[in-house]
């Protein structure tokens, strides 16, 4: 069992910065290089879409509407992925899950979630 764990999240007016942080732990199988480590956003009503993603050696893939803006990272040695969001508006406010994929079985992991709220 994995687990994982977010933190960061608040709530900052339009044009401001948050830096998500998700902790992975937990089963002594767990490698962190075998897993691809993503950020996903719920709005509410709306689906949980991806915002960006991170493999173990760095290579990332983002969403339209937040290249520019947000830059996700890894270090591997702490076992934690980080999304730094820049320049925020008021259309990011959503709940910001953690997620892990494991790259040889493809198992699934999710976060509690963080609520990012961007208001004035």
């Amino acid at each position: 069992q994995v687990q994982l764990v977010e933190s960061g999240g608040g709530l900052v007016q339009p044009g401001g910065s948050l830096r998500l942080s998700c902790a992975a732990s937990g089963s002594m199988f767990m490698m962190f290089r075998l897993y691809t480590m993503g950020w996903y956003c719920q709005a509410p009503g709306k689906q949980r879409e991806l915002v960006a993603h991170i493999t173990y050696r760095g290579g990332t893939n983002y969403t339209d509407s937040v290249k520019g803006r947000f830059t996700i990272s890894r270090d591997n040695a702490k076992n934690t992925v980080y999304l730094q969001m820049n320049s925020l508006k008021p259309e990011d406010t959503a709940v910001y899950y953690c997620n892990a994929l494991n790259i040889l079985n493809l198992r699934e992991y999710w976060g509690q979630g963080t609520q990012v709220t961007v208001s004035s």
